[in-house]
């Protein structure tokens, strides 16, 4: 799994990335309805409004785009080892499960109103949110799993430097930043 784990790695933050711009577009299109109601809407009385959990799932998702990106950078001095990705991680995962824990309580079962767009919209919403923090909460058990084994084979634990694509492992530079 070693030479793969590079690969693995890639490919669920590539599928939490596609979850999230999703989500990000889903988003941006329920705002757009919910700020301009055509006349005669019968939602809210035709009266443009904003639902509070949106912006917050704009946020998450726009913080899981720069995570996801920044990690992938191959030159990034943030982060290298399991440690700093672990911390960052569970950031994002209180922020998904908030918005899509609100997302769900404010929408609920929306299978009594699919006949309209705006409907389906909230439906896909809700499962991306979902989606996404599910994805997340893998990244977070592949790397904690890897932590942990690195301990009990006499590894580095949380200093344990992430993987490369190739599935090696770049060491960190002693004196990172020191010019000699």
């Amino acid at each position: 799994m070693g030479n793969n784990l590079g690969w693995i790695r890639v490919g669920i933050y590539g599928a939490l990335l596609a979850f999230s711009f999703i989500l990000l577009a889903l988003s941006c299109a329920r705002i757009n309805y919910t700020l301009h109601l055509p006349r005669g809407d019968p939602l809210n009385g035709g009266r443009v409004f904003y639902d509070p959990v949106i912006p917050e799932l704009i946020f998450t998702t726009l913080v899981t785009i720069g995570w996801s990106c920044l990690i992938d950078a191959v030159r990034s001095p943030f982060p290298r080892l399991y440690g700093d990705e672990l911390i960052g991680l569970v950031i994002l995962w209180f922020f998904w499960i908030g918005g899509a824990g609100a997302a769900s309580s404010i929408w609920g079962d929306l299978s009594f109103c699919q006949q309209f767009q705006a409907c389906r919209i909230l439906s896909a919403l809700e499962a991306f949110a979902w989606f996404g923090w599910l994805t997340l909460t893998g990244i977070i058990t592949l790397s904690t799993v890897v932590v942990l084994r690195s301990r009990n084979h006499g590894g580095k634990g949380l200093a344990e430097p992430l993987p490369t694509l190739n599935g090696a492992v770049e060491e960190r530079k002693e004196n990172m930043g020191v010019e000699a």
